[in-house]
């Protein structure tokens, strides 16, 4: 295997890369950049995207939800998200009317798909929910809706189809 194919297109013997400038980024927590898509009851910040870091593929940033606050329902179009909660509790909503209600708690991962309507809630009164958020694009997607919820959404248990 030639040296060129282990390192992909990323050098040739002609033009190096300089691994320096565009290698590894780190991204200190005190930095994020809030100017970003936002939705009503949330604060995002921005830690990974193109401008920032070189990203092309993924958005990495934080969320922070208040205490006893929730969002407007939105949905990111085509992009697909991963929700990791850092300290607090989140209550998700989700479906045509936000019919469906589950909990995530600190060191859970919630998954929400492309065009998914969904409504972040902090269940707790008296702490700040605070989650690290990655998507699977660029784009700044946020959808915000006009839904009028159930008043008793059904809970959800999920459980994945390999360990029942």
């Amino acid at each position: 295997m030639s040296d060129d194919h282990q390192h992909g297109d990323a050098r040739t013997q002609d033009h190096p890369v300089d691994w320096r400038e565009h290698g590894v980024k780190i991204i200190p927590g005190d930095s994020l950049d809030p100017n970003t898509a936002q939705t009503p009851g949330m604060n995002r910040a921005a830690a990974i995207n193109r401008a920032r870091a070189g990203a092309e593929k993924i958005w990495a940033g934080t969320v922070v939800i208040h205490a006893n606050a929730k969002t407007g329902a939105h949905h990111h179009g085509d992009l697909e998200s991963i929700i990791y909660v850092v300290k607090g509790r989140a209550r998700m909503r989700w479906g045509e009317r936000l019919e469906y209600v589950a909990e995530a708690g600190p060191g859970d991962f919630i998954f929400v798909p492309p065009y998914v309507p969904h409504q972040e809630i902090n269940a707790s009164s008296d702490e700040s929910l605070e989650c690290v958020l990655v998507r699977s694009g660029q784009e700044p997607v946020v959808v915000n809706l006009d839904i009028e919820p159930v008043e008793k959404p059904e809970g959800v248990l999920w459980k994945d189809p390999i360990h029942r």
